[in-house]
C-alpha cells in the first residue's frame, strides 16, 4: 500500500472582494455566492466530476481543498482557478487508498486552522469485464478506494461537522447502484454501498445539523470510461451527459438538503425503470445496454 506524499501547500492569494458575488446560476435551490470564508474539500479532484466541481464552487467563492494523487493535475487546476476566480486553494496530494493518510489529511488541515464545510467524496475508479478473469488486486482494489477509503474520508471529517452542528457531504455513487450490472460486478456493488450509506447518513446526522446528499449520476464525458476499459455502446453514447450539468444538479441538491438526486432525464428513466420492472428484465436491459 502506498504512502501519502503531501506536498507543501502554495500560498493562495487572497479573493477579490467581486469574488464573494460572483453570479449564481444553479437556480433558487442552489448554494448562494460564499459571504465568509466556506472550505470545501473535493476528493478526485484532479479530473472529470472532481474539476467540474471544483470551477463551480471556486465561481460561487469558496475556499477549496483539492486533493488526489496526481500533483502536477491538482497545481494546474489550482493556478487556474486563483486566475479565473480569485480562489483560495490548497492542494494536497494524497493516495486516498491508504486509509492512514485519511486521518493525516485532516491532522495537516487542523493544523492550518481550516475546518471542512462542504466534504464532496468523489473519488473512484471502475473496471468493465468479467469478475472471475480479473485479478482480484484489481477488484479489491476498487473495493478499497470506492468503499473503504469514501467511508474513511466521511468518518474522518464528519466529526468536526457534528462538534460544529453543521456541514454538507456529498457522496457519488451512479445509477449502476441500483442493481447488479454483468461485467460491472465490483463496481455496481461498491456504488450500491455508496448509495445505501448515503440514504442512512442522511437520517442519522440530519439531526446533528449536517446534510449527506448522494448523487448517481449516469454515463458521463469525464474520462471515466477510457479509464475503467469500457465499451462504448450506441446507447451509453446517447445517453452520455457533459460534466457541468451534472455536478450543477448534485450542488443544487446538496443544498436543498434533498437526500439523493439522479441528473438528466435518460438517468431519471433507467432509475424509474429499475423501480417498475422485475429483476430478470431490468439487469437483462442494463446488461445490454453497458455491454451491448
Amino acid at each position: 500500500m502506498s504512502h501519502t506524499k503531501p506536498n507543501q501547500p502554495v500560498a493562495a492569494r487572497p479573493r477579490s472582494a467581486s469574488s464573494h458575488h460572483s453570479a449564481n446560476r444553479f437556480g433558487k435551490n442552489a448554494a448562494p455566492s460564499a459571504t465568509a470564508k466556506s472550505w470545501v474539500l473535493i476528493t478526485g479532484a484532479s479530473s472529470g466530476f472532481g474539476e467540474e466541481f471544483a470551477r463551480q464552487y471556486a465561481e460561487q467563492g469558496h475556499a477549496l481543498v483539492l486533493v488526489a494523487r496526481r500533483l502536477d493535475r491538482l497545481q494546474s487546476l489550482a493556478a487556474a482557478l486563483r486566475q479565473q476566480h480569485g480562489a483560495e486553494v490548497l492542494v494536497e496530494q494524497v493516495d486516498l487508498s491508504d486509509i492512514a493518510a485519511v486521518a493525516h489529511l485532516r491532522e495537516r488541515l487542523e493544523d492550518r486552522g481550516i475546518a471542512i464545510d462542504i466534504l464532496i467524496n468523489n473519488a473512484g475508479h471502475g473496471l468493465q469485464g468479467p469478475f472471475a478473469d480479473a485479478p482480484l488486486d484489481t477488484a479489491l482494489a476498487m473495493v478499497q478506494l470506492d468503499v473503504a477509503s469514501l467511508t474513511a474520508v466521511t468518518h474522518v471529517f464528519v466529526q468536526d461537522m457534528r462538534d460544529r452542528r453543521q456541514g454538507k457531504i456529498l457522496l457519488v455513487a451512479s445509477v449502476l447502484a441500483f442493481q447488479g450490472v454483468e461485467n460491472f460486478a465490483v463496481y455496481s456493488a461498491a456504488k450500491a454501498y455508496v448509495l445505501r450509506l448515503g440514504e442512512a447518513l442522511h437520517r442519522e446526522l440530519k439531526r446533528d445539523g449536517i446534510t449527506v446528499t448522494t448523487l448517481c449520476p449516469g454515463m458521463s464525458d469525464t474520462g471515466f470510461a477510457k479509464a475503467a476499459q469500457q465499451k462504448l455502446t450506441p446507447t451509453l453514447k446517447l445517453l452520455m451527459m457533459k460534466p457541468a450539468p451534472v455536478v450543477r444538479a448534485g450542488i443544487r441538491a446538496l443544498h436543498a438538503g434533498r437526500m439523493s438526486i439522479v441528473p438528466g432525464w435518460a438517468n431519471k428513466a433507467v432509475a424509474a425503470f429499475t423501480w417498475a420492472t422485475p429483476r430478470w428484465l431490468h439487469q437483462a436491459v442494463m446488461s445490454q445496454t453497458m455491454n451491448g
